[in-house]
């Protein structure tokens, strides 16, 4: 084993090269396209990915991002005529990821927007009784107790009001707002719907973009784009309808009618069974998930979720499916490297509970890992982002324990590259000035990226 990892692979020196280069882009513009129709935490840049596409893949390949989130790489892939396939558990991320992976006509995208604003504004002024009807059936108790201490009832007599003219946007199948609201909020319990109704979907996200704002907002938390919402009682939301506007026609300059781009496929399975076909992938891009959850992306989703008809259990139950997460119960006796048991053994010996998160995240991840290797064509390459965690004071090295846990299910470790984190636009809790950091200030500067390649 360590002589064919050291017998040099002709995918090895190219993806050396590429993590040797910067890979911060920083002063780059990252909101180009689709990319900046919605916040959402510590996404790369869209020129990270694309640094790997263009050069690991010719056009036709097949790039796969297994924990797609919004869809950058899958943007990325299929704007360079590559085939796009993704996978995420979270409804909201397939939700937005599949908009933008969808042709539609910016011109009819806008006249639509237009005209569900119209009328919802209408029905705000014409049909309150109406749509506090639609409001009262929309939600269970606690997800109806969610909505009352997050959003002022103006603001959700609003979103109700778009939302049920979202519904309605299908001619052929009319129906009043109080039908369109039980329906939604059916379907939208079931699976997310992908892009068989791109028009509407992407008025939603349009919805969503509105309610988590990097600031701002029509909800009575703050920075529900950075995942840690405080209610401010002092703040006052922003109207909905003056907020779907803007993001309105901010987002159709982003869309793209063309119907020759290439296939892209979103599933909604875990990046540990994605039911890829085997040896059938060209290039693998992804970020996971940090190894002390320090991202939580439900926390800030649901507030949208709720809207589209899941319920607040709902959310609560899936976030107890992330990757490491502490509510999932202990992980199996899985064989980790050396350097992996070392770090989740001098993490016990000051908190016992958050060395057995860090043992299920590895544990997980090698489970990750492993099915990336399977879904891998031989001679192709997986680009890795990841950030590193401090635990109780211990830096768990998470680029290093990740690549070692590569290596030993038998891929080659081409290189570790550092890309300097641009603050700014990354989207995490920061504070600035004489305000003392947070934690999660003082330890994220940095992303590492792991390139390996199946032999």
């Amino acid at each position: 084993m360590a002589q064919e990892q050291q017998r040099p692979h002709p995918c090895n020196r190219t993806l050396r090269r590429l993590l040797d280069q910067d890979l911060g882009f920083h002063g780059s513009d990252g909101k180009y396209a689709t990319h900046g129709w919605h916040p959402f935490p510590a996404k790369f840049p869209p020129q990270l990915p694309r640094h790997f596409i263009e050069s690991l893949t010719a056009p036709g390949d097949v790039v796969f991002d297994p924990m797609g989130g919004s869809g950058t790489t899958l943007v990325e892939a299929q704007r360079l005529g590559r085939r796009a396939i993704g996978c995420d558990i979270d409804p909201l991320a397939r939700l937005m990821a599949a908009v933008k992976l969808t042709p539609l006509d910016p011109v009819a995208a806008l006249q639509a927007g237009r005209a569900v604003l119209r009328g919802a504004r209408q029905d705000y002024v014409e049909r309150r009784e109406s749509l506090e009807g639609s409001l009262a059936r929309r939600f269970d108790a606690p997800s109806r107790k969610f909505v009352d201490y997050w959003f002022l009832p103006e603001r959700q007599l609003e979103l109700v009001a778009l939302l049920d003219r979202i519904d309605q946007l299908d001619p052929s199948d009319p129906v009043d707002s109080a039908t369109a609201s039980a329906r939604s909020a059916r379907r939208r319990s079931r699976e997310a719907a992908g892009p068989q109704e791109p028009l509407r979907d992407f008025l939603r996200v349009v919805v969503s973009s509105t309610i988590i704002a990097k600031s701002g907002g029509v909800s009575r938390a703050r920075d529900l784009a950075h995942t840690r919402p405080h209610r401010v009682l002092t703040k006052k939301p922003r109207s909905t309808f003056a907020e779907f506007q803007k993001k309105l026609e901010n987002n159709v300059g982003g869309l793209r009618q063309d119907d020759d781009r290439a296939r892209a496929t979103i599933h909604a399975r875990p990046a540990q069974r994605t039911g890829v076909r085997a040896a059938s992938v060209d290039l693998i891009v992804t970020s996971p998930p940090y190894a002390n959850n320090a991202i939580d992306y439900m926390r800030a989703h649901k507030f949208t979720l709720v809207w589209l008809g899941f319920r607040i259990t709902d959310s609560t139950d899936l976030r107890k499916r992330y990757i490491g997460h502490d509510a999932r119960s202990s992980a199996r006796n899985h064989d980790l490297p050396s350097s992996c048991r070392d770090t989740i053994e001098e993490l016990a010996l000051v908190d016992r509970r958050k060395a057995q998160a860090l043992r299920r995240y590895f544990t997980e991840m090698g489970d990750v890992l492993a099915e990336m290797k399977r879904v891998l064509r031989p001679g192709r390459a997986a680009v890795i982002v990841v950030a590193s965690s401090v635990l109780r004071g211990i830096d768990v090295m998470t680029h290093e324990n990740l690549a070692a846990i590569g290596q030993h299910l038998g891929f080659d470790l081409a290189g570790l590259g550092v890309r300097q984190l641009d603050r700014d636009k990354w989207m995490m809790p920061a504070r600035w000035g004489r305000k003392p950091a947070s934690g999660i200030e003082k330890r994220m500067h940095d992303e590492y990226v792991i390139g390996l390649v199946k032999p």
